[in-house]
């Protein structure tokens, strides 16, 4: 088994990462396999260097060691996104080749009022396929006006079933993504390419990670097959919510870890809170992420999401 965690370094990390960290840590372990870290700094507008050295930081505390990484190197890296780009340069050039691209000159604003009713809300717009048949001579029109293009690709009307180890059976049509971008015009790999070739390429085969990433998982897979790349086993865990009912973000300041650091608390509590929402231990006891190996059940974990209270941790 060979799986991986691949934070985004756009802020300080909370204990929604931790959970996600400390599960696919565990499924790993479990496994007697290795565990990748991959720093996902794809984003220029997003991403800090401080942001990722604080990750590495946080996740040595927690007593969450990798195998392969930035840091620890290993025959698969880059580990950071931001140095892979020939490897999505490379796999946007094979698609373009067989014909499964086109170049999308649509604005963020032309999308969405193309693609919404009136008054109907933007959530889960689908883009409708304005450039998917324009001729030669309507892109060079376009290009002519200074339109960069982002590159999208085309999927069909298709239904993707996929076992997922700890959602159960899922089945997604690609019809409700529509066809999806994979380079914007301003020249950046999408997070669905990059995260793609990156798992295929450092030989992930198992990948734990947030459900709320599970709408992308039939989009990933159609792009594994196009690609010709195997894809990997999928187990999406229940999110980790504030008492606001919004998973946890930037915005839950006293979670992240730095906070919870600054006042006191030891990794060991973080740990065993998180274990107890697990359901791997009594709820408020203190352990390491080593003693949990032995009890680690992806069967056992909850389908719903979870409610944080940091007045659990912080006592």
């Amino acid at each position: 088994m060979r799986g991986r965690f691949a934070p985004s370094p756009s802020g300080e990390m909370h204990l929604g990462n931790a959970w996600t960290a400390l599960l696919a840590w565990l499924q790993v372990r479990s496994a007697a396999g290795s565990l990748v870290l991959r720093i996902e700094d794809l984003d220029p507008d997003r991403s800090r260097p401080q942001f990722s050295r604080q990750l590495l930081e946080d996740l040595s505390w927690l007593g969450l060691e990798w195998d392969e990484g930035p840091d620890t190197g290993g025959n698969k890296g880059p580990y950071c996104q931001n140095e892979r780009r020939l490897f999505y340069t490379e796999a946007l050039d094979s698609l373009k080749r067989k014909g499964r691209l086109y170049p999308c000159y649509c604005t963020r604003e032309e999308i969405r009022e193309a693609s919404l009713a009136p008054h109907e809300p933007e959530v889960g717009r689908i883009y409708p396929g304005t450039c998917r048949q324009l001729s030669d001579a309507q892109r060079r029109e376009r290009e002519a006006s200074g339109r960069q293009p982002a590159w999208r690709l085309e999927v069909p009307t298709q239904e993707i079933g996929f076992s997922d180890l700890c959602q159960g059976e899922v089945s997604q049509n690609l019809s409700e993504a529509g066809d999806f971008v994979l380079q914007r015009a301003d020249g950046v790999h999408a997070y669905q390419l990059a995260v793609v070739v990156d798992d295929a390429l450092m030989g992930i085969t198992h990948v734990l990670r947030g459900d709320d990433l599970l709408p992308s998982t039939a989009r990933q897979i159609f792009l594994y097959r196009a690609l010709e790349l195997p894809p990997p086993s999928f187990a999406h865990v229940p999110l980790l919510l504030g008492l606001d009912g919004h998973r946890l973000s930037k915005r839950h300041g006293d979670l992240s870890l730095a906070s919870l650091r600054r006042r006191g608390v030891r990794a060991e509590q973080i740990i065993g809170y998180l274990a107890g929402l697990a359901g791997m231990t009594p709820k408020g006891e203190a352990v390491t992420a080593r003693e949990l190996v032995p009890v680690f059940s992806l069967e056992a974990l909850s389908k719903t999401p979870l409610i944080v209270r940091v007045e659990s941790i912080v006592r």
